[in-house]
This record gives structure tokens, C-alpha cells and sequence, in this order.
């Protein structure tokens, strides 16, 4: 479980093919203070599994579901990638609750930057639209957001220039795939109200049921 608040930009420094998946190496430096193998890790929003650990680089397994609904099979050695230790229950849920896995691919539409930060416009998949609001959270590569429009599968979130600093955000154009994690009360809201519904619609009798 995370927040979607990083704590550090990585650096993908090897990837290796295993089977239908990959091994890929990360180099960082503040969260190999507190990290352990078998631990969780957040790799651009994707919860990963630490499987080994180097002086100044961690391991991870990626298997072939992993990279068929993520961006991380486009990686390559070189690129950046926002991290996220997991959450503690002792920390303070600063961004939102942010399980790691990735709903979709999202493609940046446009980056309109100015003096006190930038408007990122994304495209999302239609099987998510349903679950993103205005003023909602959306996770996009392992940041917590805030949705600050939303026009049919086109949102828009306000970056702040603290986000654009600390994260990838910095770098990110038109074109790019960001991962993206819709918000998971969404989900657990939607499934909660099958029982309640007709060929998914809420009837005038089942709403009375509900006191509504």
C-alpha cells in the first residue's frame, strides 16, 4: 500500500530478459536505507517486489502481466522512474490510498507549462472514465493527483512546481505513457451497488429500498 507520494527519482540502470518477463535493475540512494528484500516497492506506480540488493541499486521480477497492462516494457536503460517506498501505519496518508496496481496506460495530450507550474492533459481509457471525477484522485506513474477537469476521456491535473521538481512530471511531453491507477473507493463503490442495480441502472423502487 502507498500514497503516491514519491520519495525519489530512480534510474533504470539494466534490464535483462527472463522468459516472458524481466529482470530490471534500479539505481537510487535514499530508499536503500529502508528497504529489504522481499519488501514492496512502488516503480512508476506499479507495486514490485524487491528480489535483490546492491550497493546502490535494487532488483525486480516483472512478469509478462505486468508489462502487458504498464509502460514498464518500454523501459530502457537511462530512463527515470518516480519511487515510493510502502506505506507504514504509523505515517500520515498525505496523498491517497494507492495500491500499485495499474489500470491502464494513459498517453499525455499536452503540457502546457507556466511560471507557477503546468496543466498536464492525458487521455485515459474508456473502461476507466467511469471511475475519475472532478476533483477526484488519480494516480498517474506512482503520483497521488487531483483531477482538475475532466471532458469524455480527456483529464486534466494541475502540477504544482514542487511536483515537477521531485518527480518525472519535470520531464514528461505529448506522446508519453504514463500508468495510470484509477482511485480504488471508486471500485469497491461500484461493486457494492451490483447488488442494487438493473442491467446497471438504479431503479426508482430499489433507490426507495435504500432510503433514497
Amino acid at each position: 500500500m502507498f500514497t503516491g507520494l514519491v520519495e525519489e527519482i530512480g534510474t533504470v540502470s539494466a534490464i535483462q530478459d527472463s522468459g516472458d518477463g524481466k529482470k530490471i535493475r534500479i539505481s537510487c540512494k535514499k530508499l536503500l536505507d529502508d528497504i529489504k528484500v522481499k519488501e514492496s516497492i512502488s516503480v512508476g506506480g506499479i507495486c514490485l517486489t524487491v528480489v535483490g540488493i546492491g550497493k546502490d541499486y535494487f532488483e525486480f521480477d516483472v512478469v509478462s502481466e505486468t508489462i502487458k497492462r504498464s509502460n514498464i516494457g518500454q523501459y530502457s536503460e537511462g530512463d527515470k522512474v518516480n519511487l515510493e517506498g510502502a506505506l507504514m501505519l504509523s505515517d500520515r496518508l498525505g496523498g491517497h490510498i494507492v495500491q500499485g496496481h495499474v489500470d491502464g496506460v494513459a498517453r499525455v495530450k499536452s503540457h502546457a507549462r507556466g511560471d507557477n507550474g503546468s496543466l498536464l492533459t492525458i487521455d485515459i481509457p474508456q473502461e476507466l472514465r467511469k471511475y475519475v471525477v472532478e476533483k477526484g484522485s488519480i494516480t498517474l506513474d506512482g503520483i497521488s493527483l487531483t483531477v482538475a477537469s475532466v471532458n469524455g476521456t480527456e483529464l486534466t491535473v494541475a502540477l504544482i512546481p514542487h511536483t515537477l521538481e521531485i518527480t518525472t512530471m519535470g520531464w514528461t511531453e505529448p506522446g508519453d505513457l504514463l500508468n495510470v491507477e484509477v482511485d480504488v473507493l471508486a471500485k469497491y463503490v461500484e461493486n457494492m451497488m451490483k447488488g442494487y442495480t438493473d442491467s446497471g441502472k438504479l431503479t426508482l423502487e430499489k433507490l426507495d429500498d435504500m432510503g433514497y
